[in-house]
Order: structure tokens, then C-alpha cells, then sequence
């Protein structure tokens, strides 16, 4: 893994790739499926409840062929290994990237500077199980004996993005008791919002920082900790009301929270990657610990494919590798994720964070600027929704984002014919990205509506819509705790690919930190003023706007 590899835009194989994405320019999807009846089974794979579609891509049969030539060359097993085994890939902050071991099998022995870690992720898993179990049999009470009813989880980021998506999207699975909140932002709105809706006597709040001083989490935990003051509470009482995940014990302390309920957070693992660790305690509490241990049973089914399937039958790696084929061989900068469910309405956010702070990077592991391109635009939302909005981009637009479409084959609401309904509504998006309309079609379906050749000269060029635009489908029986745990690790693995093909380090985030940095000086003289005269004028004239000068 930390070898230094050869350029790789001067390999022979990305060369290959390069020749071979000029011989299929020309080549339309339509006639790709016309020529291969087994086009869908060929391009057709199963994987820990999940099954992907990836027949509607520009590709043929020798496509897969050259991007797997092309994954070995970047030698992804090696990379892949050093990962699962604990070696230090995350190089400018030299630490593994262990987050696979969050839901390793008991059993297993993967070891940090010579100790095997996963006792401890177990110990951890088992004082969540036990304190879940205290809050949902009404044992952990609030300051006045009421049982606790709220949870409100404090954090940003990675310990946001990951346990709301979650929770949302398990919604069918919820225990009967308790009502999860989040708070993220430092816009004073949100944190109002939440404690307007809950009471202090029954809310536990759940301060989720790694260094237990990040800016925003830090003073909506101070704004929560003197709401209950305010209420009533005593200094004392504060700590039946406060949980930590964090690695600085000592800050969560110094805050009022006890030690018993101060979870551990490693740092081997990354924020984006650590709703699988005690982080995920707002998941465990909305929907039982149970639960939460059949999402890391289904996220390691995912890790087991990974790690062992051949590279052109690895799911994780057909899609990552799909992702270089369009970013480097056909120029697209942004990737769409399409949900048809309704609960899976935040999955775009959360896999937008986890794959653009990982792989939106412009030097490669040795400190060399890139001379191709790497992490593309996350975005996405909702089907059927985004159909009345931006699908009209994908369709007549002039840039290309490939897309996935991920819809379950039974909903969690049965209504009527909804889902046969949503669920051709997808098919149908796809198909048409596929195959578009031709300008011949288009004047055939205006002369049948009757309009005078006149009319149809000009409305024809409006209707023509291209196709050839790139789409996988993910399809699975019904979005459960074990799908949704492979579905967000296979995410994971194909992030992780692909910034082994890009040669970056995918676990350091240092664009983040900046800002961070700047912001402190920022805010001290808007309160103070202004006075230093190295800021540029923008930001000054700004600032002066802001104290009213």
C-alpha cells in the first residue's frame, strides 16, 4: 500500500481503457441490448441481500475486463488487505482505517500496534446494549424519576449524517417509547426548534465529538446544559441527562457527565465511518440494540464479499470502477443517487459527505498534484419527487451524471397499487435514460397526435431526448436492518476503491480544517473588533456589515 506506484494515467491499462472508451463513443445503449439478449444477467450481481443491475452502462463485454486489469495494476487486493489487517493506510495522520472492524465477528483478532482490538469494540457494543436497556425498561430516569422519552444527539458531520439517515430509514423498526432528535447546525434555529418540542424532565441528550470541542457540538451541548438548569435541574442532576462519545473522557467530564456514561470513540476511526461504533447509540436507543446489531451483521456480510469475491464478480468494485470509467474516460464530474423509498430520503446526504470528504482530494498519497480527475458531486433524493424536478436534466441536459436508482421490491406500506406504481416510475426513469427518443420517433408521435408538418418541424428537436445515459439499479426484497448495514458498507467499499485507483488517502479530511481554522480569529473580532488588517476586504467589509459599522 505504500509503495510508490508508477503515474497512473501512464499505465498501459489506463491506456487500454482510454482506446476503448474512443471505440464505444459512438456506440448507443439501444444497440448494445439489441445485440445481446443476456445483456441483464450478464451484467447482473447478488451480494449480501442486495442486487445490482449495472446492464444500463456504457459498457461491453471487454469493459469489465480492462477496469479489473486496471484495479489490479493499482494493486487494490494488496490495498484492500492492508486495510481489514489494521496496517496504517491513513499516512498523513498515520493511523489504520478500522472502521470493517466496528462489526467484525467476535472471534475475529485484528490488531492496532500489537493488540487485538475487538474485545474492546465488543465491551463497547455490550455496555450499549446494556444501557439501551436501561433507558427502554425505564431504569435511567430524569432528574424529577419521569422516564426518558426524547433522545436528542448532539454532533456534526459524521456523527450527524450517518445515525439520521439511519434511523430514518429503519422508521418501520421503531421501539415504541422513544423519539430521536438531531441537532447539528450552529444556526441557533435548529436546537430551538428541538427543545421546543421536548421536556427536560424525560430528554437525554447524547453529545457525540471525538475531541469534545468541536465548535458547533460544543456550544448547542452548552445551550442544552443550561436549558435544563434553567428548568429546574440541579448541577448534579445534569448527569442523568447527558451521555458522550468522544475520545477526550476528560472534557466530557469536566462538562458533567459521568463516567459510566462517557462511550468510547477510536481514533482509527473516521467520522464518516463510525455510525457502526458507539456513535451509533441514537440508532441502538430509536430502535432497539437488536437492531442495531443486525445492521452490523448485514454491513459485515458486506465486508466478507469484499474481501473475498474475484474482482470483475465484487460488487463494491464493479460500481467503484464504474465510477472511474465516467470521471476519467468520459469526463463526468457529478454522480446522482436516486432513492424510491421514502424512508431512505437522507441516504443521499450521508453518502454525499462520506464519499466527498474522503475522495475530494487534489494531491495524491505522496504529496503530488493529481493530472486527472477524482471525487465527483454526490447528489441526489427522493423517487418519485426528483422526476417533476431534476430529472430534466439528466434526460435533455448537457452534463452526463451517471445515476443509481435504489428502490426496494416491497414496502414497508402497502398502499393500494403506490408501490407497483413507484416501482415502475423507477424501471421507467431508468429505461428512458437508457434509450431516450430519436428525432424519427419524436415526428412519428407528434404526426399521430395530427399536427401539420409544420407544427412537427418545430416541435420535433424539443422532444428528441438522446439516452445513452448511464444507470445502475439496486434492487433488494425489503429495506431491513441487515440491508440497510450491507447497503451503506458497500457504499463504503466503493469509496474506498476507488480512491485506491485514484491513489488517495480516502481518511484525512484537511480541506475540512481550514475553515475551522480561519473561524476562530473571525470570530473573535466580530465580537471584539476588527483589527487585523492581514484579512482581505471581502471578509472585513462583511464582518463590518455583521457589527453594524
Amino acid at each position: 500500500m505504500v509503495q510508490v506506484r508508477p503515474p497512473l494515467t501512464r499505465t498501459p491499462e489506463w491506456q487500454a481503457l482510454r482506446d476503448h472508451q474512443a471505440r464505444l463513443a459512438n456506440v448507443h445503449m439501444r444497440t448494445l441490448f439489441r445485440e445481446d439478449r443476456e445483456r441483464f444477467h450478464r451484467f447482473s450481481l447478488t451480494a449480501a441481500g442486495l442486487q445490482l443491475d449495472y446492464s444500463k452502462n456504457r459498457i461491453d463485454r471487454t469493459t469489465p475486463e480492462l477496469l479489473a486489469a486496471l484495479a489490479t495494476a493499482c494493486r487494490l487486493p494488496e490495498a484492500r488487505e492492508a486495510m481489514f489487517t489494521g496496517e496504517a493506510i491513513n499516512n498523513t495522520e498515520h493511523r489504520p482505517a478500522l472502521h470493517t472492524a466496528l462489526r467484525a465477528a467476535p472471534d475475529q483478532d485484528i490488531r492496532v500496534d500489537g493488540t487485538n482490538i475487538v474485545p474492546e469494540i465488543q465491551a463497547t457494543l455490550d455496555r450499549m446494549e446494556s444501557f439501551v436497556g436501561q433507558v427502554h425498561r425505564g431504569e435511567r430516569t430524569g432528574y424529577r424519576g419521569d422516564r426518558m422519552t426524547d433522545v436528542v444527539s448532539i454532533g456534526i458531520g459524521g456523527s450527524y449524517l450517518g445515525p439520521r439517515m439511519m434511523t430514518e430509514a429503519l422508521t418501520p423498526y421503531t421501539r415504541d417509547g422513544i423519539r430521536c432528535h438531531y441537532v447539528a447546525n450552529i444556526d441557533g434555529t435548529d436546537i430551538s426548534e428541538v427543545l421546543a418540542s421536548v421536556r427536560p424532565e424525560s430528554t437525554l441528550f447524547l453529545v457525540q465529538s471525538k475531541s469534545f470541542g468541536t465548535q458547533e457540538t460544543l456550544e448547542n451541548s452548552q445551550l442544552a446544559r443550561q436549558w435544563l438548569l434553567d428548568a429546574g435541574a440541579t448541577e448534579a442532576d445534569l448527569a442523568r441527562h447527558f451521555v458522550a462519545v468522544t475520545a477526550n473522557a476528560d472534557a466530557a467530564h469536566r462538562f458533567g457527565i459521568a463516567e459510566e456514561a462517557v462511550f468510547p470513540m477510536w481514533d482509527w476511526v473516521g467520522g464518516r465511518y463510525s455510525l457502526w461504533s458507539a456513535i451509533g447509540l441514537p440508532i441502538a436507543l430509536t430502535l432497539g440494540m437488536d437492531n442495531f446489531r443486525r445492521i452490523l451483521t448485514g454491513a459485515r456480510a458486506m465486508d466478507e464479499h469484499f474481501r473475498e469475491a474475484p474482482l470483475p464478480e465484487n460488487m463494491p468494485v464493479v460500481m467503484a470502477m464504474l465510477g472511474i470509467w465516467y470521471v476519467n474516460f468520459w469526463h463526468a464530474d457529478t454522480h446522482a443517487v436516486l432513492t424510491y423509498d421514502e424512508y431512505l430520503k437522507e441516504l443521499p446526504a450521508h453518502l454525499q459527505q462520506l464519499d466527498m470528504e474522503s475522495n475530494g482530494k487534489r494531491v495524491d498519497r505522496e504529496g503530488h498534484a493529481v493530472d486527472y480527475a477524482t471525487g465527483p458531486v454526490i447528489w441526489g433524493g427522493v423517487g418519485a419527487n426528483g422526476q417533476h424536478a431534476y430529472h430534466q436534466l439528466l434526460h435533455q441536459g448537457t452534463v452526463l451524471s451517471p445515476a443509481d436508482f435504489i428502490i426496494p421490491l416491497k414496502s414497508h406500506n402497502p398502499v393500494a397499487s403506490h408501490h407497483a406504481t413507484l416501482f415502475a416510475n423507477c424501471l421507467s426513469q431508468s429505461q428512458a435514460l437508457m434509450q431516450g427518443k430519436t428525432e424519427a420517433e419524436a415526428r412519428k408521435e407528434l404526426e399521430a397526435q395530427g399536427l401539420t408538418a409544420e407544427e412537427v418541424d418545430k416541435l420535433a428537436p424539443h422532444k428528441v431526448i438522446p439516452g445513452n445515459k448511464p444507470s445502475n439499479t439496486l434492487v433488494f426484497d425489503k429495506a431491513t436492518p441487515e440491508v440497510m448495514g450491507a447497503l451503506v458498507a458497500l457504499y463504503e467499499h466503493r469509496t474506498f476503491v476507488q480512491g485506491v485507483i485514484w491513489n488517495l488517502n480516502s481518511f484525512d479530511q484537511w480541506g475540512v480544517e481550514l475553515g475551522k481554522q480561519l473561524g476562530k480569529p473571525i470570530l473573535q473580532q466580530l465580537g471584539d473588533g476588527i483589527s487585523d488588517e492581514a484579512l482581505d476586504s471581502s471578509t472585513v467589509g462583511l464582518m463590518r456589515l455583521f457589527r453594524g459599522e
